[in-house]
This record gives C-alpha cells, sequence and structure tokens, in this order.
C-alpha cells in the first residue's frame, strides 16, 4: 500500500500592500502687506478726494478744539507784535505812532500769517512720527488728502491771526482809508497767501527728521522773507543791494498789495503778483510734498 503524502499547504499570504502617494505639501505663500494693501485701493477721483481732504479737516479742526494752546501763537503774536512795533519804532521810522500804523499793520499781518505756516510742517511731521499716518496708508484713500486736510483747516488760524491784527490796529488809532471792503479784500488776499505758502513747509515737514528740525529750517525761511522785506520799514531806506532783494521777494508784494487794498482801496499789480506767486508755490511745492509723503508710507 502506497502512502501518499500531501504536501503542506502553504501559509496564507499577506495580501499586497497599495503604496498611496504622499500629498505634496505646499509652501506657507508670503503675504506682502504693501501689495496688499494696495490691492484694497481704488484710484480716488476728484470727488473723492475733495470729500476725503475736509473729513481730515474735521479732523484737525477737532484737534485744535480739544488743545486751544494751538491758537495761543494766532492769538497773542498779532496783539502783541503790533502793540510792541508800533510804539518801539513808530516815532523813529514815521514820526509817530498815528502815522505808521497804514505802513505797520498790513506787515504785521504778512508776518503773523507767514509764521502761523511753519505750524502746518511741524504739526505734519509730528504726527507721521507718531504712526499716524501708518494708519491711513491702509484705508483706501487720495495721497493728498491728509496733507491738504490739514491745510484747510489752517485757514481758519490764517483769518484769525490777521482779523486780530485788524482789529488791534484800529484800537490803536489805526483808519484804513479802503473801508471794510478794502480790508476784508486784503485779509482774503493774505489767508490765499498764506494757504500757498504753506505747502512749501509742508514739504519741509516731509523731508525732515524730527518736528524740531522743521522748526529750525522753517524759522531759518521765514526770518530773511518777513524781515528783509518793506514790511516795517520803506523799501527807500535800504542799501541798494538790499533794496534789489526786497523788491522781488514774495512777502514784498503781499504787503504791498494789503497796503493798496486796506489803505487806498485800490485792486493795482501787487495783488497780480501775489496771487501768482502764491500759483508758483502751490505747482511747485505741492507735488514735491505728495512724492515725499509717498516715499515714507
Amino acid at each position: 500500500m502506497s502512502t501518499v503524502v500531501s504536501a503542506p499547504s502553504a501559509a496564507p499570504s499577506a495580501a499586497p500592500s497599495v503604496a498611496t502617494p504622499a500629498t505634496p505639501t505646499r509652501p506657507r505663500a508670503t503675504v506682502d502687506p504693501a501689495a496688499a494693501v494696495a490691492r484694497t485701493r481704488h484710484r480716488a477721483g476728484l470727488g473723492d478726494t475733495v470729500t476725503q481732504t475736509f473729513a481730515m479737516a474735521w479732523r484737525s479742526l477737532v484737534k485744535m478744539r480739544r488743545n486751544p494752546e494751538q491758537y495761543f501763537d494766532v492769538a497773542l503774536q498779532p496783539l502783541l507784535f503790533t502793540a510792541m512795533f508800533a510804539y518801539v519804532f513808530g516815532g523813529a521810522i514815521s514820526g509817530s505812532v498815528h502815522t505808521y500804523l497804514p505802513l505797520l499793520i498790513p506787515g504785521i499781518v504778512a508776518q503773523t500769517v507767514i509764521t502761523t505756516c511753519m505750524t502746518t510742517g511741524t504739526q505734519l511731521r509730528e504726527d507721521m512720527d507718531k504712526g499716524v499716518f501708518d494708519r491711513f496708508r491702509s484705508l483706501p484713500m487720495s495721497r493728498v488728502a491728509p496733507l491738504a486736510g490739514p491745510m484747510v483747516a489752517d485757514l481758519v488760524r490764517y483769518l484769525l491771526a490777521a482779523t486780530l491784527t485788524y482789529t488791534m490796529g484800529l484800537i490803536l488809532g489805526y483808519r484804513p482809508g479802503g473801508g471794510a471792503l478794502g480790508v476784508f479784500g486784503a485779509v482774503v488776499l493774505a489767508v490765499v497767501t498764506g494757504w500757498s505758502i504753506a505747502w512749501a513747509f509742508t514739504w519741509i515737514g516731509t523731508i525732515a527728521h524730527s518736528a524740531r528740525s522743521v522748526q529750525g529750517i522753517s524759522m531759518m525761511i521765514m526770518f530773511p522773507l518777513t524781515f528783509l522785506s518793506n514790511a516795517f520799514v520803506p523799501v527807500t531806506t535800504l542799501p541798494g543791494w538790499l533794496e534789489a532783494f526786497v523788491r522781488v521777494n514774495p512777502v514784498s508784494h503781499l504787503v504791498s498789495a494789503s497796503r493798496d487794498l486796506a489803505n487806498n482801496g485800490a485792486l493795482t499789480a501787487q495783488v497780480g503778483w501775489t496771487l501768482l506767486a502764491g500759483l508758483a508755490v502751490i505747482v511747485i511745492f505741492l507735488p514735491l510734498s505728495v512724492l515725499s509723503y509717498r516715499r515714507q508710507l
């Protein structure tokens, strides 16, 4: 009898494993904040620019209301300078205070308005140093609005300074021959010129490194413009070389135009030269201010 030996059955083989492809991990995208902000911006039209400028002007007016010491320079300086210059220089230059006032008052107005313009650049630099403009850069707003808004608010300061100067002159005995209409025209011209010149100090505020440096640079510009002019002395009393500079000084044109309007009620060529000089300052320094402002964002 033959014995049949069966082969041992093989152990059940394990099911072959199917390798699952590894899911590729995507690198985490880096987000450029400047690019993200740029995608959210839209090109502001003229209407948006005007609206945003007045919104920024309202912000500046609220700041002035909450900080009344910002009015000290425009409220006290015209009163102090008018009385001091009238009684100190009046007799020496014109023989009497009463005779000197028609020469002095328009000059004090020009000096006060230009001095007030310096505050525009200083306060702008302070806001930039505090990081306020870093918040504006994330908003879809016009690039000129943060600059032009405070300057629109400063029109109130220019108007206050000019009005107080003429009021102090009336108290001291000044009687403008141009009447109320001539004085009103002189005040409007001073306010418009001050707003124009403020663009130069705004540009300084965007390029300087601190508010203190803005103030120092502005003082170096303001003093030659005001004191090397016909604001306080007749041009004919100056040396020839200095007289030539005084006659082309834009502050001299403002003072002469204000005297023609307030003292005589006359609309002369000096008014046109003053407006032309203000327009030239705007054309030059407004684009420079916006460009310098955008470079720092």
